[in-house]
């Protein structure tokens, strides 16, 4: 049976690029780190990773360009590093954050996040934006058999909120955001990076804003 917008009464929000453009902290991390290993970043193979897990991203440039000296767990955990400096320093909320917590809080929903960002970003990230206690639960899908793509941390989050996919909603930014959520039954608001919101491969959501801060109860209503 189908849910009607009434019933829903969780939401789950993807992290980089969903509450905070963390995107070219990472480039610019993965820029330095394999840098200086000696590894060329090219803008394309960059954007490749870009929808990695830092695990598959250190795996992918070892493959390429194979280094000495350092481990590839060294390695992962030094490009970490350099987000969480970045983050504490630069990171700044995306346009309508506050607002959608806030819109989501009022109306009683469980709201969890699920992220393919390692799980020690997660607090630097949500303490960063003071946004932390509207969370009910979150998840990285470094503890699970693979990330999104693939819907583990979603239905990961599902089981620790108690929550049915029919009754819940997803907010992503990549298309392998959506494909995760659709896969776990969520339907999916996808907000896709400015210059690319055009782009037809984002039409598989259900719904696409240019920014959180257009999210109403009519975008509820036009879920369903």
């Amino acid at each position: 049976m189908n849910a009607s917008f009434t019933n829903l009464n969780t939401v789950i929000f993807d992290m980089d690029g969903t509450l905070i453009d963390s995107e070219p902290f990472w480039a610019l991390a993965e820029k330095s780190v394999f840098g200086e290993l000696g590894v060329e970043i090219t803008e394309d193979l960059a954007r490749k990773t870009a929808v990695m897990t830092t695990e598959e991203v250190t795996n992918f440039w070892f493959s390429r360009s194979p280094w000495k000296g350092k481990s590839l767990q060294q390695v992962e955990l030094d490009v970490i590093a350099k987000v969480s400096e970045l983050i504490c320093e630069l990171g700044t909320a995306l346009s309508g954050v506050q607002e959608i917590l806030s819109f989501f809080k009022q109306r009683d929903f469980s709201i969890g996040l699920a992220t393919n960002a390692p799980a020690c970003l997660i607090p630097t990230v949500l303490d960063t934006l003071d946004i932390a206690s509207y969370f009910d639960c979150v998840c990285s899908s470094e503890s699970e058999i693979a990330g999104k793509p693939a819907p583990h941390v979603y239905n990961t989050v599902l089981r620790k909120l108690g929550a049915s996919p029919v009754n819940s909603i997803a907010f992503e930014d990549s298309v392998s955001g959506i494909i995760a959520a659709q896969s776990a039954g969520l339907k999916t608001i996808v907000i896709p990076p400015f210059s690319d919101f055009v782009d037809p491969k984002f039409d598989r959501a259900e719904l696409k804003l240019k920014t959180l801060a257009e999210f109403s109860d009519k975008s509820l209503q036009a879920l369903f």
